[in-house]
């Protein structure tokens, strides 16, 4: 789920940014260091949508640089137990296989996907049906829910199922 959340960072610039454009580069040092990064608490920073306020600087002894504190909104993403998202699998295998929705990897464990799906081995391994008229295969686009979420300081891991209504492929590259 996406979330518009407010977000306080210190940052520090070197004292050659300093100038007319001082609130320029530091707008641009922020968003190259928070954009595409995740923490376990809030999730992964999408993108910057407005900064608040920036503070004060506080020059840091010794070194020249300056410590700015920095109050910004952004987008982020957390995916919750639950949740049902659209993702494309990277990577089958007879354990499972492997899905990206964004920035998030889920793996559905072949104990998740419906009994009536086999593994097929070979040059691209696939989850078909009895009847092949459904394949899981890469690049395959599939709709499941989220039955497990495992957050550490830098990185969010989810376990997934397709074993339920309304969830599984929405698009096969093969038929494409």
């Amino acid at each position: 789920m996406f979330f518009h959340i407010v977000l306080e960072r210190n940052m520090q610039l070197h004292p050659r940014y300093f100038g007319r454009n001082l609130r320029d580069n530091l707008v641009s040092k922020l968003m190259k260091d928070v954009e595409g990064t995740c923490s376990g608490r809030h999730g992964f920073v999408v993108a910057i949508t407005g900064i608040e306020n920036i503070g004060k600087g506080l020059i840091r002894d010794g070194t020249g640089f300056v410590t700015f504190p920095v109050k910004y909104q952004c987008v982020v993403f957390r995916p919750f137990k639950g949740e049902i998202l659209e993702a494309v699998v990277t990577m089958v295998n007879k354990m499972g296989f492997f899905a990206e929705a964004g920035p998030v990897q889920i793996f559905v464990s072949n104990h998740l996907i419906p009994d009536d799906m086999e593994f097929q081995s070979g040059d691209m391994p696939n989850y078909t049906t009895s009847d092949g008229s459904v394949k899981i295969q890469k690049d395959s686009e599939v709709r499941l829910k989220i039955i497990g979420t495992r957050v550490d300081a830098t990185e969010i891991f989810c376990i997934g199922t397709i074993k339920d209504d309304f969830l599984g492929v929405i698009n096969d590259p093969a038929t494409a």
